[in-house]
């Protein structure tokens, strides 16, 4: 392949059935769908943890968070385990980033040679609070994720629009520039995480007349699995909306982001092509993890189903071909071979290691529906660890201490209908845990997790202290407080 430079944008939350060019009947994305167009999108793309802080750091360094031990978002990537940014320096590549990384601190040794404006964890230590799962507190009590939804400007829009104008800039300032070697270029979005507010522009084409109330809610009768239901029960997200027409305005309110991110993408792509710089740089366009806006009543990511765990992901540039879809299934994990081989480097021995694959490769062969790909959860809300796994046709999470769920997402893509409890799939249900147990010890894993977590605890004082430590919502924009 030859080597080009790369922009990597990296939304927050996105779930990647909310595009245009995947189908949604409502959402306006048409930025993304442009890309799509130009280059090939992965249609089983997940993430590896389903939350922010542990999923940037598998996007790093190329490694599953229980080999690295990133677990949480009180525990970020800190350069301890290095990762692409630090081989690209090394080789003398010159890689910059604008926006929301999510690692620990500025100054810690990711081997980034400018970052502009970053937002990283909260005062270095983010959510404190969120290590308490050993045993889980009955419920956070004063954590209210969407105590603000609808039509206005938060500090995070105006951060996005920032970034925006930040990334217009710097390509323009790259164009003029003679680089002997390609560089790398990181730009990170907020939206469309919570809060759940964007200028009034953006809600005007998503009247909450025509929101559909989500799939599979508890007020239906739809029972959640017990590591669901207790996660739901810690969190009580979907306890605080007053009225039906609240919790239609937020889902509205995340078609509003959707839309709102797509246009700052669209500053992007259009700095890249008024200064010709699109002819020698590829893109790549995916999110740390989805959204569940509402299913099962959940808000926010941290659980294994498809709204939380799929993630975009779009690759667009010279030598991708144009308006393909792949249907083998890939996550974060393979973007640190796919940012090695797009700039020309050879893979060491140790990188070679790594379990995921440059996607240029897996775009270059044919599609492989049977790659098996990898998430897991340790965080805020659980009580034991939950992993799951793809492969084909089904969809594999295995929880510790509670029974494993299974689904089949070609006649079932919604995952309505739980077939693990079903003796004609006995077979596949051994089948998937035991290639689950090729990859990680669920039971070691969980109690290595909690361990960690625990010592993290004692470190900021105890139990009571930590309750009440770190950031109370998400990390705010730099410049912004709390909203």
């Amino acid at each position: 392949m030859t080597p080009h430079n790369l922009v990597v944008v990296m939304s927050d939350e996105h779930d990647p059935r909310f595009m245009g060019h995947s189908g949604h009947p409502r959402v306006r994305t048409p930025n993304m769908d442009r890309l799509a167009a130009r280059g090939t999108a992965f249609t089983a793309a997940y993430t590896n943890s389903p939350i922010c802080v542990p999923a940037r750091a598998s996007f790093a360094t190329g490694r599953y968070v229980h080999e690295i031990g990133y677990w949480d978002n009180a525990i970020a990537w800190d350069g301890r385990v290095k990762g692409w940014p630090n081989r690209l320096q090394e080789e003398g590549l010159y890689n910059a980033t604008i926006g929301k990384l999510h690692y620990r601190r500025e100054e810690d040794p990711y081997g980034i040679d400018r970052q502009i404006e970053p937002m990283h964890i909260y005062d270095g230590i983010g959510m404190v609070w969120g290590s308490q799962r050993d045993p889980l507190p009955d419920t956070r009590g004063s954590f209210r994720m969407l105590k603000t939804i609808g039509p206005g400007e938060s500090g995070y829009n105006r951060y996005d629009m920032r970034i925006a104008d930040h990334a217009a800039a710097w390509l323009r300032e790259a164009a003029k520039h003679d680089y002997p070697r390609p560089w790398v270029l990181y730009i990170g979005f907020v939206a469309p995480h919570f809060p759940l507010v964007a200028p009034q522009e953006y809600f005007d084409p998503y009247p909450i007349e025509d929101m559909p109330f989500p799939k599979l809610h508890p007020q239906g009768g739809y029972r959640r699995h017990p590591w669901v239901e207790e996660h739901a029960r810690f969190s009580q997200t979907d306890d605080q909306f007053a009225s039906e027409d609240e919790r239609l305005l937020a889902i509205a309110a995340y078609h509003a982001l959707c839309t709102f991110v797509d246009e700052r993408i669209g500053a992007v792509l259009d700095a890249l092509d008024e200064t010709g710089l699109s002819d020698r740089t590829r893109v790549v366009y995916t999110s740390d993890h989805g959204d569940n806006v509402g299913a099962r009543g959940l808000w926010g990511k941290s659980v294994l189903y498809e709204e939380a765990s799929r993630i975009p992901m779009i690759v667009a540039g010279p030598d991708v071909p144009a308006g393909r879809t792949v249907a083998t299934p890939v996550t974060l994990v393979d973007l640190y071979p796919t940012v090695i081989d797009g700039v020309g480097l050879e893979a060491t021995e140790e990188e070679a290691a790594l379990p995921g694959r440059s996607l240029f490769a897996l775009i270059d062969g044919a599609d492989d529906p049977e790659r098996v790909v990898f998430s897991e959860y340790h965080a805020v809300g659980s009580n034991s660890a939950g992993f799951m796994l793809r492969k084909g046709r089904y969809k594999y999470h295995h929880y510790v201490g509670h029974p494993p769920e299974l689904f089949d997402l070609e006649a079932d893509p919604e995952e309505t209908a739980d077939l693990a409890p079903d003796p004609a799939h006995a077979a596949t249900l051994a089948e998937y845990e035991a290639l689950l147990r090729g990859i990680v010890d669920p039971e070691d894993t969980d109690r290595r997790a909690k361990a960690d977590q625990r010592a993290l605890i004692e470190r900021h004082g105890g139990w009571e202290r930590a309750r009440k430590l770190g950031a109370p919502a998400a990390t705010p924009a730099p410049g912004a407080g709390f909203e």
